[in-house]
């Protein structure tokens, strides 16, 4: 792509915006004949302004259309980068949904296929496989708002609704890693109101604890408590016995979400009272699970616990409960959750200047998972903050990662 001339590239997006080449001409203020005239190569596109000008139309990085920087680079190859977020954007754009309500879908994929394929996303998240998940989740949600679509109505519509709603929070959560929360908020709200026609409680919630970390990521910190604690409220286990495990699970994580949001504004009371209403369900559980792709468990309270701390800017507090961590029960956690665990972990080493434990941590976690450390911004930041607290030379490892990440002091 990134060989071909510009006005190639730009037919190639506009193609992909489902624009024809009269509504492209009438959002720059164009006739169609300059179009044609552009995309054909007979006119040349010699002003920086009018190339931004059709960037920002067509909704893609400026970069894309120059042809820079859209190979896959090795630093970056096992992450998300900007031709996938475009092709993810693209999906969401999509409203199947509403053609539906007009004209019936002539196909989708069978539900128990989209069973499988929703299940093996789940855990490619998991594995923090984030370069595998980015290249089929474009397919995936355009299969998936087919599937809702032509099962709109009969006995199957809420199975179908549930498989969207599930997809959405894995775009969502995928999309929050590499730092587009705008688009990981648009999906999780998505979630939302699928998972309300799939009439499932559970799903719903998991939906809001979604929205809750994309408006944590957005920085909109008092909104993103709000919505996981009434939300968890309404699903406190105690006023509904049936699937006592699963509402646990989702229940737990919407409290655990709560105390990271109220860690962010400095309120510890509030962390405190959260954590331990999130500890009291992990005891009930009774073990660390997997219900609902939460990882829910004590360990998972643990890890979030040293995440608190490391948010209230408390680096011993988050090292020493660290430490004190159950290792049978942390190696049993999936890798997206382990590799988590140690890039917060850095953090709270850099806060309290041991810098070669902070570095261990970053070494340890790229070893378990790669795209947990490359591809995330925090990763870089922190890794950032090492080298330039290393007295000296960096270590060898630690240099190389950084290198390989194209990170600087």
């Amino acid at each position: 792509m990134d060989e071909l001339p510009i006005g190639r590239r730009v037919a190639y997006w506009r193609g992909r915006r489902k624009m024809s080449q009269q509504v492209f001409a009438d959002r720059l203020g164009k006739s169609k004949s300059w179009v044609d005239k552009v995309e054909r190569g007979v006119r040349r596109l010699d002003k920086f302004s009018v190339v931004y000008e059709i960037a920002d139309v067509l909704q893609v990085d400026v970069q894309l259309l120059l042809g820079k920087d859209v190979e896959r680079r090795p630093e970056t190859q096992n992450c998300i980068d900007q031709v996938e977020v475009e092709e993810i954007r693209a999906a969401l754009e999509r409203y199947d949904q509403m053609s539906a309500f007009f004209r019936a879908v002539p196909h989708s994929p069978p539900l128990a296929e989209m069973h499988k394929a929703v299940s093996h996303a789940w855990l490619t998240y998991q594995h923090a496989k984030y370069g595998v998940l980015a290249r089929m989740l474009p397919k995936l949600l355009r299969d998936a708002q087919a599937a809702d679509s032509a099962y709109a109505t009969g006995a199957e519509a809420k199975d179908a609704a549930h498989l969207l709603g599930q997809v959405y929070q894995i775009a969502s959560s995928a999309l929050r890693k590499v730092g587009e929360h705008e688009l990981s908020w648009l999906a999780a709200d998505r979630s939302i109101a699928v998972s309300q026609r799939a009439g499932d409680q559970l799903l719903a919630g998991l939906a809001s604890f979604r929205v809750g970390s994309a408006l944590l990521a957005l920085g909109r910190v008092r909104p993103a408590l709000e919505v996981n604690v009434n939300i968890a409220n309404r699903l406190a286990p105690a006023y509904e016995p049936a699937h006592k495990g699963e509402r646990l699970s989702v229940y737990g994580m919407l409290l655990l979400n709560g105390a990271m949001a109220a860690a962010r504004i400095g309120d510890s009371a509030t962390v405190r009272d959260l954590l331990c209403g999130a500890e009291q369900a992990s005891l009930e559980l009774g073990g660390d699970f997997n219900h609902y792709w939460t990882s829910f468990g004590p360990t998972n309270v643990q890890l979030h616990r040293c995440a608190a701390a490391v948010e209230l800017g408390d680096g011993r507090a988050a090292v020493d409960t660290h430490e004190k961590i159950d290792v049978v029960g942390f190696n049993a956690l999936l890798p997206e959750r382990r590799a988590h665990h140690f890039l917060d972990i850095a953090r709270g080493y850099t806060q309290i200047g041991n810098i070669e434990k902070a570095s261990e941590m970053l070494l340890e976690g790229d070893r378990l998972a790669p795209s947990e450390i490359r591809c995330r911004p925090l990763a870089h930041e922190v890794l950032s903050d090492v080298l330039r607290r290393t007295r000296g030379t960096p270590p060898a490892p630690i240099a190389e990662l950084a290198e390989q990440m194209g990170v600087g002091v």
